[in-house]
């Protein structure tokens, strides 16, 4: 029986052309994901920030630059929208003011506890160390609105307890807030903080033990100076979670108690006034900074 014939194989030329193309293709590719992941990430942002300085009290027809929006918010000279939705720069500094009363505790109290987390994980040696470990990630990893409705349950639950034994109603306020935020940044911070521990030599520390210091001299002269670009990192990412969120603070709220962006959602159920789009901006704006100062933070304390 003859053989088959042989298929000639294919001209090296024209597998050189096709790895080509093909390597052009995945090129291409690799430069367009991040522009197309990206633009749908911003480009809502984008003109909601461009809208913000429209003259026009419509978000659908441009008719030329203007801040008079912006001005309106710090005067207290509303537009026609604004009156209608009942919005008073009163109310708004109430909430901002609310905002960074929660924010600065919730961030004081997450930063320490996180940090003192971290230190015991990566520092230390006890049973279930490693669950402890992969417990706290959960509130990175779970829903937000799991988070609040889970702490929204703990707190009923205990304020009816707390009625029972002593007679006194509790209700939901700023405490309530300060410990849901605390609940779910503490492992922000503690992430932030091991990072920093990661790149740390431990055998500064043991130089200073064998020189004479204790483990309270070590940690302040030693540990807490090279911690500090990371611990100060995080705690401006806490700081700027917690001003931003709305979920855990929808559920965990009192009254009395409105932060900035239950007060946006509240204008957001009415009628929508042009000045919603300037307080959106600065929202923005100061959460772009917080970020980008943790970020910068972090690079020099890697580089130290």
């Amino acid at each position: 029986m003859a053989a088959p014939p042989i298929q000639p194989r294919e001209p090296l030329q024209g597998r050189v052309k096709r790895d080509l193309a093909v390597r052009r293709i995945g090129r291409l590719g690799l430069w367009l994901t991040p522009v197309v992941t990206y633009f749908f990430l911003w480009a809502p942002i984008l003109v909601l920030i461009l809208f913000s300085f429209n003259d026009a009290e419509s978000v659908s027809v441009w008719r030329g630059f203007s801040t008079k929006w912006y001005e309106n918010i710090f005067r207290n000279t509303v537009s026609t929208d604004a009156i209608a939705t009942n919005f008073r720069t009163q109310l708004l500094i109430k909430a901002v003011s609310n905002s960074l009363i929660v924010a600065s505790f919730a961030t004081l109290i997450s930063t320490v506890i996180g940090t003192m987390f971290a230190l015991a994980v990566a520092r230390g040696n006890f049973p279930g160390r490693k669950l402890f470990d992969a417990l706290f990630y959960l509130p990175v990893v779970i829903p937000d609105i799991t988070q609040g409705v889970a702490l929204a349950v703990f707190f009923k639950i205990v304020f009816d307890y707390i009625q029972l034994w002593t007679g006194q109603r509790m209700v939901s306020g700023y405490g309530t807030i300060i410990i849901a935020h605390v609940a779910f940044n503490i492992s922000y911070v503690a992430i932030v903080v091991r990072a920093r521990l990661a790149t740390m030599d431990p055998t500064l520390e043991e130089a200073a033990r064998d020189l004479g210091a204790n483990h309270f001299q070590t940690f302040w002269r030693i540990t807490f100076p090279i911690l500090m670009p990371g611990i100060l990192a995080g705690a401006l990412l806490a700081l700027t979670l917690s001003l931003d969120d709305f979920v855990v603070t929808f559920f965990t709220s009192g009254v009395g108690t409105t932060t900035l962006p239950l007060f946006v959602y509240g204008m957001l159920k009415q009628r929508v006034p042009p000045e919603i789009n300037a307080i959106s901006t600065l929202m923005i704006t100061a959460s772009i900074l917080l970020v980008g100062l943790s970020l910068i933070l972090q690079q020099r304390g890697s580089r130290s």
